[in-house]
């Protein structure tokens, strides 16, 4: 897992150290590719616009997935998993994600939340939640954003207190929960009513779906990414052992920067690289398939279509090239992967946006039907830059970086 030092708040707090080290892999990578385009082809594709248009979160797809070995892909080889990191949670996710999104960020998501518990596991949290997570018997996911901190995700307001007992008590809500009320878990950020003001005082906690106290809001009727289930939910005074929580108190800031904007970055840039690698092979089926009839000529055949579709392919190449850079930098501890990570993230929201929109372009009227794949992929791919951390705050993070500020300013 990577190793990222940055000057992170403006008091400076500093995040040093590595998350747990996941073993050996036990299988490559493109067994891991195989079993996902399998999937992908058999369960995933055939679903995906019955999902997209009923807004049907894809449990389907996500069975298969984990019957096929992959729920446990971030999970450490010693707890049952596949010891992989970030370049496979990008690739495993370009390959759902050119089918179908919702279904990719979903899983994205569970990586991510695997990847939090896994960090700091105790052998408590190994028992309960990484093996079966390993053995496709759970689904996890994050509950991190909250109405008042918008995209700064990393700002919870939801306060813990410690109970009498030992036990512990969380009372908020939290906002855009994807995969509400389906998960089996929740790693949900609060922070302590007496902790120090400014970033970073604040922790990780689990907790389970069947916990008393948790108030789930309506399903989730958006634009685009209708499968996601991006619910709200609230919790009064959900009461927890002192076990659940991860890590330390006030460790969050370190799981945010080590391992939650790491992965959670790698699966939505693989996401929407999937998205935008299809609709450049969906366009470029159309213009070579498609003839005018009057004079039987190819739209493959005009130069100016050749031209726009080969400023396409470069944008998706040069933007895939990022991403595997940034994962395969992180996963090696490279001391300034965060700044390809950010950077990844938002270039894949520009590639995405601009290559599905170009797409619908030369595909015409075909392209604009309501009824059309490509119509999907654009309202999909418009959440991109929506989904926290958004691409201007990226921005602002990798130029931060880059002139060695912290990324948090107050």
């Amino acid at each position: 897992m990577c190793n990222l030092t940055w000057p992170l708040c403006s008091d400076g707090i500093d995040v040093g150290g590595t998350a747990s080290e996941t073993d050996r892999v036990t299988i490559p990578l493109e067994e891991v590719l195989q079993r996902t385009r399998e999937v992908t082809s058999k369960v995933v594709a055939p679903s995906a616009e019955s999902t997209d248009r009923d807004g049907l979160w894809p449990e389907a797809s996500f069975r298969a997935l984990q019957a096929a070995g992959l729920g446990g892909l971030v999970v450490p080889t010693r707890s049952g998993g596949l010891g992989m990191g970030l370049l496979a949670v990008a690739r495993v996710c370009e390959e759902i994600g050119g089918a179908c999104a919702s279904t990719a960020i979903s899983f994205g998501m569970h990586h991510v939340a695997a990847a939090v518990i896994a960090a700091k596991a105790t052998p408590d949290h190994v028992a309960r939640y990484l093996e079966p997570i390993a053995r496709g018997e759970h689904l996890t996911t994050l509950a991190l954003s909250e109405p008042g901190s918008g995209s700064h995700f990393y700002l919870p307001e939801t306060p813990i207190t410690a109970r009498s007992d030992g036990s512990l008590s969380v009372t908020g809500k939290k906002s855009f929960v994807t995969n509400g009320g389906h998960a089996d878990s929740y790693v949900v950020s609060v922070v302590a009513v007496d902790a120090a003001s400014g970033p970073g005082q604040f922790s990780c906690v689990l907790v389970p779906k069947d916990a008393h106290g948790l108030e789930w809001g309506p399903a989730w009727n958006g634009l685009g990414m209708r499968g996601n289930d991006s619910k709200t939910l609230e919790l009064d005074d959900v009461v927890l052992p002192a076990a659940n929580l991860l890590g330390g108190e006030g460790d969050q800031i370190w799981y945010v920067f080590n391992v939650v904007a790491p992965y959670f970055l790698m699966a939505m840039a693989g996401t929407y690289l999937g998205l935008a690698a299809a609709a450049l092979d969906e366009v470029t089926m159309h213009l070579s398939a498609r003839h005018y009839t009057h004079s039987g000529t190819s739209l493959a055949n005009q130069p100016v279509l050749q031209h726009r579709l080969g400023t396409l392919w470069a944008v998706v190449a040069r933007t895939r090239a990022l991403v595997y850079h940034a994962a395969t930098a992180a996963d090696a501890g490279a001391d300034d992967a965060l700044i390809a990570l950010c950077a990844a993230k938002a270039e894949v929201a520009d590639c995405a946006t601009q290559v599905v929109n170009e797409s619908m372009t030369l595909l015409g009227g075909k392209g604009y039907a309501n009824d059309s794949r490509i119509q999907r992929m654009l309202r999909d791919a418009r959440a991109a830059h929506v989904m926290s951390p958004t691409t201007d705050i990226l921005r602002t993070w990798t130029g931060r970086a880059l002139l060695g500020l912290p990324l948090l300013a107050e």
